[in-house]
């Protein structure tokens, strides 16, 4: 009996000793953002400037490595954040509405509203942008050859079913203009150098994303969806200044797989408030422009909830796939 007990003792004491030395979530292990679209824009950048934060405030050892995976109007790297492990070392930086409008529109490896919601940190107005010599100096330019022209303009986004292109059928559907023709990109950066080379007569982007290039005379903007004047560019116009009644935005934010442990949710959701409210964060957000707008955990997921249920009403009346 006491030699039988003397080996089972010893046999689980490695494992004893393992378990109490093995290093907490996330230890030495790195956590994977992947990035929904290539390099360049306004989510990448997100992801790159809050990363530094995040790992201090998470600890333990905590660090982040981006792996942009961009293609399909976020199509592609919405599902691999979905079908990666839910072990807290795979997290998604998304944008929305796109998430929830690629299941609407098509058949997609993922459910919209079945991720695990981790924070909203920006809602980005979206914005009409032209090069600086264009012939449009107003939104009134544009609707004039719109109309006496149709079908001969070009618009870039960055995908069907984005918040550039619904933006875009919204700006349609408020002034009866006739459709210019679409031109889907896999990011902000690859459609505007598209705008810049003089392929597109339009870029639908956010506020944020072009503040260096209007600042630099390469580019003007015409518009900007917002309630009030966004505070980097006072001198841009809304369009209900205009007489266009147009509210839209990308909203980033972070997710993570379906299924993730309680214990790790709630870690990361502490880390996100802590990171958001830091003064070194926010100021860092302001230098590069980006309107925070910080929801954290189960108000992120209402609110995307809610955007869901909105989109599929839009689908309803105006197809996007169509547009």
């Amino acid at each position: 009996m006491q030699r039988r007990l003397f080996l089972t003792t010893a046999l689980a004491a490695p494992t004893l000793a393992r378990a109490q030395t093995q290093p907490a979530w996330p230890g030495e292990r790195p956590i994977e953002i992947i990035v929904v679209v290539p390099p360049g824009g306004g989510l990448d950048a997100l992801a790159r400037l809050l990363a530094p934060h995040l790992a201090t405030k998470l600890g333990n050892g905590a660090r982040f490595v981006i792996n942009n995976r961009g293609g399909a109007g976020t199509q592609i790297g919405n599902e691999a954040i979905f079908n990666a492990a839910p072990d807290g070392f795979t997290l998604g930086c998304i944008t929305a509405p796109a998430l929830l409008a690629v299941p609407i529109e098509r058949q997609a490896r993922y459910s919209g509203t079945g991720f695990s919601y981790l924070a909203n940190v920006v809602e980005d107005p979206n914005a009409f942008w032209v090069r600086a010599d264009s012939p449009f100096k107003s939104t009134a330019d544009l609707l004039a050859t719109a109309r006496a022209r149709p079908g001969t303009l070009s618009y870039g986004t960055t995908g069907v079913g984005g918040d550039d292109h619904i933006a875009m059928l919204a700006f349609e559907g408020a002034t009866g203009m006739p459709p210019m023709v679409h031109a889907p990109f896999a990011g902000s950066g690859p459609g505007m150098q598209a705008l810049l080379g003089g392929h597109l007569d339009l870029s639908v982007g956010n506020i944020s994303e072009s503040i260096a290039l209007l600042r630099e005379g390469k580019l003007r903007c015409l518009g900007v969806a917002a309630t009030t004047r966004y505070p980097a560019t006072p001198e841009v116009p809304t369009f209900r200044e205009q007489g266009i009644n147009l509210i839209a935005a990308a909203s980033r934010g972070f997710v993570a797989p379906p299924g993730l442990p309680p214990a790790i949710q709630a870690r990361l959701e502490a880390a996100f408030t802590a990171a958001l409210a830091e003064p070194a964060f926010i100021r860092d957000a302001e230098r590069a422009a980006m309107p925070l707008r910080p929801v954290v955990g189960a108000a992120y997921r209402q609110m995307m909830l809610s955007m869901d249920e909105n989109l599929r009403a839009l689908w309803q009346r105006r197809p996007w796939k169509e547009g």
